[in-house]
C-alpha cells in the first residue's frame, strides 16, 4: 500500500506536469522545428527539476502542512511573502483558466458528435468544473485516485495515437529548423515543465519520506519529458507549418496540437482518440493545479478544511478562473503565455533559488536533504532564471 502511494505521487507529478501546455507545444514550437524544440525540452527539464529539488529542500525545513507562502515568509521575509502571494495566485489562476478554456471546445465537440446539438460556447468550460472540481473539494486522496484513472486513460489514448499516426509521419518535416524562432517558445515550454506547486502537498501526502518524495519528483518529471519528445515528433512530423490547418494557423487561432492533427488528417477515429487524449491531459493538470491552489489559499488565509472552509476554498479556487475563461475568447494560449512569462520561471525557478540561498547561507538552516552543487550551482541557475524571464517578457511585449 505504501508503494502504491508513492507511485500515486509519481502520477500526481506527471499529471500536474502534463496538461494544456503539452497540447500547445507543437503549435508554439512548430516554427522552430523538432530538433531546436528537443534541445529546449532537455534544458528546461534539467532546470525545472533542479529547482523542484530546491523547493523540496526548503519545504523539509518547515513543519507539516506548510505551503509556499509560509516558506517564502520564513526565508525571504515579508517582501518575499508578498511577492509569492502575487505571483503564485497569478500563476495558478492563469493555469486554471487555461484548463477551463482549453476543455471547452473539446466538450462541445463531444456533445455535438453524440447528439448533433451545438452547445453555446460559454457552456464549454462548465463540464470540467462541475465534474472534476468535486475531487478537489474532497482533498488529496480523492484527487490521487481520480488522477490514476485519468493518467491511465491519457497513456492509453497516447499509445493509440502513436499507433495510428506513425505511418503518417513525414521525415522531411522533422528536418526543418529555425533556431531564432525558439525565443518565442520559452513561455509555454517553461509552463510545460512546471509541477513544483504539487510538492508541498506531496511532502505531507508521503509523510515526509525524503527518499520516496525524491523518487516521485524525478520519475514523475522524467515521464512527461519522454512523452513530450514523442508527441512533438509526431505532431511536427505530420502537420505542415503552413496551410489552412497548419501549425501557424493553429497558433493564430488558438487551436491545440491534437485538434490540428485530427483536422489535418480528417479521420473520425483519430479525432475521437485525439479528443480523449486532450481531455485527459487537461483534466490531470487541472486536478493537480487546482488542488495546489486550494491548499495555498487555505495556508494563506488560514482557512480550516472543515465543511464551511471547504466551500469557501472551492469558491475562491474556481470562481475567478471561470470568469476569466468567459471574458477572453483566446484564453487558452494567452493564459499559458502569461503564466510562463510572469509566473512559472519567477515563482518555480527564481524563488526556490533565493529561498535556498537565504536559508542555507544566511539563516544556517539544515535538514535531512540538501541539493548538491553548493553556491556555484545556485549561481548558474540564478543566471538562467534571469535570462529566461528577460526573454519571455521581451517576446510577450
Amino acid at each position: 500500500m505504501k508503494d502504491l502511494r508513492m507511485w500515486g505521487a509519481v502520477l500526481l507529478v506527471s499529471g500536474t506536469t502534463i496538461g494544456a501546455a503539452m497540447l500547445a507545444l507543437p503549435v508554439v514550437t512548430g516554427a522552430a522545428g523538432f530538433f531546436p524544440s528537443l534541445s529546449l525540452f532537455l534544458f528546461f527539464w534539467l532546470y525545472m527539476t533542479f529547482t523542484a529539488f530546491l523547493l523540496l529542500e526548503v519545504n523539509l525545513w518547515m513543519k507539516e502542512q506548510t505551503n509556499l507562502l509560509t516558506m517564502a515568509k520564513k526565508t525571504l521575509g515579508f517582501t518575499g511573502q508578498i511577492i509569492s502571494w502575487v505571483i503564485y495566485l497569478f500563476l495558478l489562476y492563469s493555469l486554471t483558466t487555461a484548463y477551463l478554456a482549453g476543455s471547452g471546445p473539446i466538450f462541445i465537440e463531444i456533445i455535438k458528435q453524440a447528439t448533433g446539438y451545438q452547445l453555446p460556447i460559454w457552456i464549454g468550460p462548465l463540464p470540467l468544473l462541475l465534474i472534476f472540481s468535486y475531487f478537489v473539494y474532497r482533498g488529496a486522496s480523492f484527487v490521487d485516485y481520480a488522477n490514476r484513472f485519468l493518467m491511465g486513460a491519457l497513456l492509453l489514448a497516447f499509445l493509440l495515437l502513436l499507433i495510428f499516426l506513425a505511418p503518417q509521419i513525414d521525415p522531411d518535416l522533422l528536418q526543418q529548423t529555425n533556431w531564432r524562432a525558439t525565443f518565442s517558445t520559452v513561455s509555454v515550454i517553461s509552463t510545460s515543465f512546471g509541477f513544483h506547486i504539487i510538492i508541498p502537498t506531496l511532502v505531507d501526502y508521503l509523510k515526509r519520506d525524503t527518499l520516496k518524495i525524491r523518487r516521485a519528483i524525478f520519475i514523475g518529471s522524467l515521464l512527461p519529458l519522454l512523452i513530450y519528445i514523442i508527441w512533438e515528433a509526431f505532431a511536427i512530423g505530420i502537420v505542415p507549418l503552413n496551410g489552412v490547418n497548419g501549425l501557424k494557423a493553429g497558433l493564430d487561432q488558438g487551436i491545440d496540437g491534437a485538434t490540428l492533427i485530427s483536422l489535418y488528417l480528417k479521420t473520425p477515429k483519430i479525432a475521437k482518440i485525439a479528443a480523449l487524449f486532450s481531455l485527459a491531459a487537461i483534466t490531470t493538470s487541472f486536478l493537480g493545479v487546482s488542488l495546489s491552489l486550494r491548499d495555498f489559499l487555505a495556508d494563506g488565509f488560514k482557512i480550516k478544511k472543515d465543511s464551511q472552509g471547504k466551500l469557501l476554498l472551492y469558491l475562491l479556487t474556481f470562481a475567478p478562473p471561470l470568469a476569466f475563461s468567459f471574458i477572453d475568447p483566446r484564453a487558452f494560449l494567452n493564459a499559458l503565455d502569461y503564466a510562463g512569462a510572469f509566473g512559472v520561471v519567477t515563482l518555480l525557478g527564481l524563488l526556490p533559488i533565493l529561498m535556498v540561498w537565504q536559508g542555507r547561507y544566511r539563516q544556517k538552516r539544515q535538514g535531512n536533504f540538501m541539493v548538491p552543487g553548493g553556491r556555484p550551482a545556485l549561481l548558474v541557475a540564478l543566471f538562467f532564471s534571469c535570462a529566461i524571464i528577460a526573454v519571455a517578457i521581451t517576446q510577450l511585449l
